[in-house]
């Protein structure tokens, strides 16, 4: 452990320890794992650091928790049987639960360096502070102080500013967007998206009943103006989705005078709007206009998560909204949420007393690292296979194979190789994108880069069409 500890974050360490423990359980029932203080013990390492390389196999499926118990391995032949083989994403999360897989579909920047350990360690503070007791004030939509700070956070100037009661904290992202839907009443309405677009967004809101019509983002990040007037004439449109500035998974950053265009138009048919600012802090290139710079904040709503900036310990999602104070409080309150209030001062307390900032500035250092190794990697063994433009921030590349190949099957053979990579046809409802993919640069644990690439360069020669 000390030997990888010099040339790797310590949780990365602990987090290939556990991987290979799983591997080597190979059991069909599930099995005890080690209990934390064991493996802090055990590998010299923090209570925190194993809690952390713990979270991350949870998330990925691979372990689960039992209250006052500790955790178990998932057997992977039960892991296998969950998919039924016909649905690419749940192909794509089945797999990423399998030990030794090199998960490069994933979007996580905190992975590169997270605020996981302050975060615990400040709760451990605020509880000694702040002793257990029943609250007599219940605070649905959040706690105070963290509504505060992001209030603040996003406030701009006397015009563009935010309070407290305009924001609303709810138990992950997908949890406060389903409250949205509901509030707006989206079911059977039309949502216009750009495109590419979250899975996850896409997902929840193909199973709420929404009428989605996908809206191309160019290679440089603009928008057809033209376009989007025709669909917003032709159609009854209850809500614009579009990214804060940077398009992900594409990674481009709109034209400022294309942005200031798709603004004007916006305000012009009083449209609301849904600012998807959930990798706003990932921009390289400071001081970027965002839309909510531009629009009507009283027909704005910002939708974002601390999870891509502090790590898994933080998985809340919140939104900001100045006109749905009734109707919002009135669904957060409906869907009491149960969230830590000591967690929310912690979080609260790393954006007063500046740590997210200076955060921030090193995991855009560490991003840009990455990506310029992965920009350089993909240029030497894929440069005659895929096309892609350097992006603009994020923790992803999007690529663009040069010749038509059948993506699914290029993703099958890269399975084989125990190599998970994202389809772009994942990343639209209609059919779209399916000559792309998305790379992640942010991958955890001991895997050759090169040799990965190789193996793409090879499944996509094999998988022309002719």
């Amino acid at each position: 452990m000390k030997a990888q500890r010099e040339s790797d974050f310590a949780y990365q360490a602990v987090y290939r320890y556990l991987t290979c423990l799983i591997h080597e359980v190979g059991a069909e029932t599930p099995i005890k794992l080690p209990s934390l203080r064991q493996l802090a013990e055990r590998l010299n390492v923090s209570i925190s650091t194993i809690q952390y390389a713990y979270s991350l196999l949870e998330k990925e499926g691979r372990v689960y928790s039992v209250a006052k118990s500790g955790y178990y391995a998932s057997p992977v032949s039960l892991n296998a049987s969950f998919s039924s083989g016909n649905d690419l994403l749940e192909t794509l999360y089945v797999s990423a639960r399998r030990p030794g897989m090199l998960i490069m579909s994933a979007d996580e920047p905190a992975l590169l360096q997270s605020l996981d350990s302050p975060l615990l360690l400040l709760e451990r503070e605020l509880v000694r502070q702040y002793p257990r007791q029943p609250q007599l004030h219940s605070q649905p939509c959040g706690e105070l102080e963290l509504r505060t700070a992001l209030a603040a956070r996003y406030t701009s100037s006397p015009s563009r500013c935010w309070h407290a009661d305009d924001v609303y904290i709810g138990a992950d992202l997908r949890g406060a967007l389903e409250i949205l839907i509901s509030v707006l009443g989206l079911k059977d309405e039309t949502v216009l998206v750009e495109s590419p677009c979250d899975w996850v967004i896409l997902r929840l809101l193909q199973t709420a009943g929404v009428h989605v019509i996908e809206l191309s983002v160019a290679q440089d990040g603009s928008i057809d103006p033209q376009l989007l007037g025709q669909l917003l004439t032709r159609h009854k449109v209850a809500l614009v989705l579009l990214s804060s500035a940077m398009n992900m998974p594409s990674g481009s950053l709109m034209p400022e005078d294309n942005r200031q265009c798709i603004a004007r138009m916006l305000e012009h048919h009083g449209c609301w709007v849904l600012e998807n600012d959930v990798h706003g802090e990932f921009i390289h290139a400071p001081d970027v206009v965002r839309f909510r710079d531009l629009l009507d904040p009283d027909r704005l709503i910002v939708l974002s998560t601390f999870e891509k900036l502090i790590g898994p310990e933080a998985p809340y999602g919140y939104l900001l909204s100045r006109q749905l104070n009734v109707e919002l409080q009135r669904d957060f309150l409906l869907r009491s949420f149960r969230l830590s209030p000591i967690r929310q001062k912690a979080i609260a307390r790393l954006y007063s007393s500046g740590r997210i900032d200076q955060h921030v500035q090193v995991l855009r250092r560490l991003l840009s690292e990455r990506k310029t190794r992965m920009v350089h990697v993909l240029q030497e063994r894929l440069g005659d296979s895929l096309a892609f433009i350097e992006p603009a921030g994020g923790a992803t590349l999007w690529a663009r194979s040069l010749r038509p190949v059948d993506m699914r099957r290029v993703f099958q053979r890269m399975l084989k190789h125990q190599v998970i990579l994202a389809p772009g046809e994942l990343f639209s409802l209609q059919g779209l994108h399916s000559q792309h993919l998305r790379l992640s640069h942010t991958f955890s644990g001991h895997h050759d880069l090169d040799s990965a690439m190789s193996m793409l360069a090879n499944a996509l020669h094999l998988e022309l069409i002719d």
